[in-house]
């Protein structure tokens, strides 16, 4: 039975002459995934990659609004214009209160079709898909906003 892969971190050099050793999982990896934090909705691009990524391109299956409605978060540049990610970045896109979010019907399941250039030129692609309907039951605490203090 051939050894488990490894990941692109457990690959590298272990000493001798690191310049002449090939290390071929270290490359650009770019995923996108959703973080729920206490009622938040966010979506995280990641270069889990040990190498830069680019020309990052994210194409959804669907079109959809986040930031209360205001916002197509499909259609942000960051998604089409990403020309550079540095290995183990990732960029948070505030998408909306879960709460606004499911009220307006937005959809759930959502597809990221993810493409983008190794250091070498080497185009490399990726799908993604998600279910954000898994947080629509989720408890959360409200973090309550202090007031502003009066004069003194």
């Amino acid at each position: 039975m051939p050894p488990a892969p490894q990941r692109a971190s457990e690959a590298r050099p272990q000493g001798g002459d690191a310049q002449q050793a090939v290390c071929l999982l270290c490359e650009a990896d770019v995923i996108l995934d959703v973080v729920f934090d206490r009622g938040l909705l966010f979506l995280v691009i990641t270069n889990i990659g040990d190498r830069p990524a680019h020309r990052v391109r994210i194409r959804f299956d669907q079109s959809f609004s986040g930031v209360g409605g205001t916002k197509r978060i499909d259609r942000l540049a960051l998604f089409r214009k990403l020309e550079f990610l540095a290995p183990h970045k990732s960029i948070p896109v505030f998408l909306d209160r879960s709460a606004a979010y499911f009220a307006r019907g937005e959809p759930t399941r959502i597809t990221a079709a993810i493409g983008w250039l190794t250091a070498e030129g080497e185009r490399r692609s990726s799908t993604i898909h998600h279910d954000l309907e898994i947080y629509r039951d989720l408890g959360f605490i409200d973090r309550e906003v202090p007031s502003r203090a009066g004069p003194a």
